[in-house]
This record gives structure tokens, C-alpha cells and sequence, in this order.
């Protein structure tokens, strides 16, 4: 089974006003769902997630855009998409899906929706124009071309 993931969309969002979606420039990356670097990157990301959220409540000077990844699951099918913005619940997390789906149909882009700690896949923020967290994306530049990858690095502040 191969799980879908979000790599230029998930990064023009961190920019534009939540409203915004910059649908022509909307790549996918296929990965495995058992990818061992992608395993690890959305490990490395849940380990480090209380550390995020108690900064996206107090963010510091220079700090913005904080995004949560969350896997949603349609029968057989998950996709991972960018909840942007969104707040923790009594029981969890609620936001705006900030992606087209193109496997699974149980969502669209821009539906509110509740999840749990369970669902979440990664995290980001910007600090000082580069981007901080966003394990998943760093996987998926090893994956796509070397332009697309030299692109997003260049253009939206990632170092890794």
C-alpha cells in the first residue's frame, strides 16, 4: 500500500493566508507507508510535538505559520494533509484541511474537521524565513527531482 503526501501545496499554505490555495502549484510525492525514512521522520515529529504545541500557544518573535499534518483514513486508502490553522479541543484538535484530497473521499479541502493526537503526522512553523519541523517534507525532497527539491529549498526556507 502506498500512502500519499502533500509537498509543494503544504508549503505555498505556510505562506498565504489560510484562505489561499495555490492550486497549480500542488505536487504529490507517492511514498510507502512502509518508507523506513518516512516512518522515522513522522516519529521524529509526534516526539517532539508537546514541544510545538507549547510554542504555537506562546509563539516568540519571528515565529509564525504553525501547521499540524494529520493522516486521514478512507477504508483502505490514508492521505496526509495540513490542517492550517488549527487549535486543540477538550478532545483533541480541530482545524481547516489546507489540501485537495486526490485518494481519499471522506474530506475535501477547506472542511473543518476534529482529530486526535493519533492522527497527527508532523508539524511546522517558520522561524526567521526558514522553516522549522516539516520532518515529512524533508523526506519527500530526497524523493522528488533535484530541481523541485533545489526549488523548495530556495524558495521557502528549507535547510534540510
Amino acid at each position: 500500500m502506498k500512502v500519499l503526501v502533500r509537498a509543494v501545496l503544504s508549503l505555498m499554505l505556510a505562506f498565504a493566508p489560510a484562505h489561499v490555495q495555490a492550486q497549480g502549484d500542488d505536487k504529490t510525492v507517492m511514498v510507502r507507508s512502509d518508507d523506513p525514512e518516512m516512518t522515522a521522520a513522522i516519529e521524529q515529529a509526534r516526539a517532539s510535538l508537546d514541544d510545538f504545541l507549547a510554542l504555537s500557544e506562546a509563539p516568540p518573535p519571528g515565529t509564525d505559520k504553525f501547521k499540524l499534518k494529520v493522516m486521514i483514513v478512507d477504508g483502505d486508502a490514508t492521505e496526509h494533509f495540513w490542517v492550517i490553522p488549527f487549535k486543540r479541543t477538550t478532545t483533541g484538535f480541530a482545524g481547516i484541511l489546507a489540501n485537495e484530497p486526490e485518494i481519499v473521499q471522506n474530506v475535501v479541502y477547506g472542511q473543518y474537521i476534529e482529530f486526535s493526537r493519533d492522527d497527527v503526522s508532523d508539524w511546522g512553523y517558520i522561524r526567521d524565513g526558514h522553516q522549522v519541523g516539516s520532518y515529512t517534507v524533508c523526506v519527500m525532497l530526497k524523493k522528488m527531482s533535484e530541481q523541485d527539491a533545489d526549488d523548495l529549498r530556495s524558495n521557502y526556507g528549507f535547510d534540510c
